[in-house]
């Protein structure tokens, strides 16, 4: 028989062990929640929920399954409203969004700068609702204005105003600020500093452009693009790029102003651009460590430089005399001696590189001198998602004998059919129907808008899907900027828009783009929607990541097959994409590859004062 004592204690264990498995289903239940942003429902993919509906709106309607969109044309319904994402989220980019890192405790090494690289949120994460901008917002001041000057209600960030208030970033004024053109190694100006670099170059009449032989600048660690807007009355065109970084809102602040500027980070992974992009590569204080891993970032810049391209280095390592300072600059002078760089220029606070015109000096390397030549079929284009290789890359017989590109001086080369034209197998022919096509569309686009949007409506434009930059040259007389985007499958077709005097990027449209939001004033999507619905992703995602990139007031050119412009415009008032709109069957031309609609429509500015 048991002790009465042992008998009273029963109870007590028993509570004791119902008390412990409530707290232990409570935490369990805290750490699968800790995975679901707050406030914030789940997308919609390209198929089926268990139940039917969608997590944003409950609406069974949402259901895709097996059949198509086409074979659905016009029987499903859709929404009169999108739910509004909190304010909190008012600066959501969802791939560089360091709380889903945290939340989905991915493990990067944060010495690479991992963490600064794009992490896309799974399909049941994404963020199924409007952007809606920041309290105050205001239509952006119109360019060229907005180089100098943009509203602090638009990004209300000042801490850089403060941090950097001895080298002339930005200052703060009223309601609005403003930006002398100073930097980290210009404080005096970008205008002064790109003079003398052109003077170190000892090109003629201190003149960057040299001609129209330097077009395409690389920017790395562009604090607010001031030295990329200053290059702009220089006819060159420099992608601006920095990452999402301790200085978080400087590439907002830089496409707020109207300056071509992307975020992206030297880290792992290659930049989204094929070899031989660039001229010339820039770093002020771009606070790279250049040496990591046996100087892979320096061989990243070496795959991006055309050939003669320079490397403009403004930094401490360049000038300063202190024995850490010294200890770096010889290291770094060792690895661009061995990829036979050679400095071409050393003044003041700069030095300047040149990368090799030929083959010539790689074969005269010692046998095993590091880094190693890459190796054949190793393609120095693919940019999409490809970890750098810490090798250098030669150049072919053709490059290695002409001792150059082959290119044109701007602005020659943006209507010259460029030499790499026979790698991507177009032919002359081609080149200059897809020039003369796009000339005629777009010619024919305004006079559908001419009675909507003024002089000075546009100013950062994005074309989706780019092909061979003809809707961006013909943009060339009006005073905008293209960042024309090369989807995954057309990738190779990203040097042609560089070799032709434009800028561009790689990206996967079944994934969100690394901008801010608001950052656009006109989206032309040309069968962008239809290429989406074939590789089985979510148009509705699609439109709504346009809808976060698009300014208020903003407008989206949608070219694209008959059922999918007749779905698309069920969704313009949940969008609220009903300012105005306009839909017409466009004549058919050589580049109609189908029956073909364009669908033009006006963003609203709207404000809500309930989110979710």
């Amino acid at each position: 028989m048991k002790p009465k004592k042992e008998l009273l204690h029963r109870p007590k264990l028993l509570k004791y062990a119902i008390f412990g498995m409530i707290v232990f289903l409570g935490l369990i239940c805290l750490y699968n929640c800790s995975f679901i942003a707050p406030g914030l429902p789940r997308a919609r993919g390209p198929f089926a929920f268990e139940d039917g509906s969608d997590p944003v709106t409950g609406i069974s309607h949402y259901r895709r399954v097996d059949l198509d969109l086409e074979d659905q044309e016009l029987s499903l319904e859709v929404p009169k409203s999108i739910p509004v994402c909190d304010t909190r989220y008012s600066e959501l980019i969802p791939c560089l969004d360091r709380n889903l890192i945290y939340q989905l405790r991915l493990r990067l090494n944060l010495t690479v700068m991992e963490h600064y690289e794009r992490h896309c949120p799974p399909p049941q994460r994404r963020y199924n609702c409007l952007i809606p901008p920041p309290a105050g917002y205001k239509i952006p001041i119109r360019w060229p204005a907005s180089r100098d000057q943009v509203w602090k209600a638009n990004i209300p960030h000042t801490h850089l105003a403060q941090e950097k208030s001895d080298q002339n970033w930005m200052v703060v004024d009223g309601d609005k600020i403003k930006f002398p053109g100073g930097g980290t190694h210009f404080h005096y100006g970008a205008d002064k500093y790109i003079a003398a670099i052109a003077g170190m170059l000892k090109f003629p009449g201190e003149k960057l452009s040299n001609g129209g032989n330097i077009r395409n600048v690389l920017d790395v660690g562009c604090g607010v693009a001031s030295f990329g807007a200053y290059l702009l009355s220089h006819d060159i065109i420099a992608m601006s790029l920095a990452p999402n970084d301790v200085h978080e809102n400087q590439i907002q602040f830089a496409l707020e102003r109207g300056i071509p500027s992307t975020l992206g980070v030297l880290g792992t992974k290659r930049l989204p651009y094929p070899s031989r992009s660039f001229e010339l590569a820039h770093c002020s204080r771009c606070r790279i460590d250049w040496l990591q891993r046996d100087g892979i970032l320096l061989l990243e810049l070496d795959r991006l430089l055309r050939p003669g391209g320079y490397f403009v280095y403004s930094s401490p390592e360049a000038y300063a005399h202190d024995a850490e300072n010294r200890r770096i600059w010889n290291a770094m002078y060792d690895v661009l001696r061995r990829m036979c760089w050679r400095v071409v220029s050393r003044r003041d606070q700069t030095v300047i590189w040149a990368k090799p015109l030929s083959n010539s000096c790689y074969m005269k390397r010692t046998a095993g001198t590091q880094p190693p030549l890459c190796v054949s079929g190793d393609e120095p284009d693919e940019a999409w998602n490809v970890p750098m290789k810490a090798c250098i890359t030669p150049y072919s017989p053709k490059v290695h004998k002409e001792k150059g590109t082959g290119l044109l001086p701007w602005p020659k080369r943006l209507t010259a059919p460029p030499p790499r034209l026979e790698e991507i197998g177009v032919t002359l022919e081609e080149f200059h129907k897809d020039t003369s096509e796009w000339h005629d569309r777009v010619i024919d686009y305004w006079k559908q808008m001419k009675f909507v949007i003024q002089k000075n409506s546009f100013r950062n434009v994005m074309d989706m899907n780019s092909n061979l930059g003809g809707f961006a040259a013909a943009l060339k007389d009006k005073d905008i900027w293209v960042m024309n985007v090369a989807p995954v499958n057309m990738s190779s077709r990203m040097k042609i828009i560089y070799d032709r005097g434009l800028i561009g990027t790689v990206h996967d449209w079944c994934e969100s783009f690394s901008t801010y939001p608001r950052t656009y004033d006109l989206l032309h999507a040309w069968m962008i929607l239809s290429e989406t619905e074939d590789r089985g992703c979510s148009i509705e995602d699609l439109l709504i990541e346009m809808d976060r990139m698009l300014r208020p007031e903003g407008v989206v050119i949608i070219r694209d097959k008959p059922h999918i412009i007749n779905y698309v415009r069920k969704f313009l008032t949940a969008l609220k994409w009903d300012g105005w709109s306009s839909e017409v069957e466009p004549r058919a031309d050589a580049l109609s590859l189908s029956e073909e609609k364009v669908l033009i429509a006006r963003k609203k500015l709207w404000q809500e004062k309930f989110t979710i």
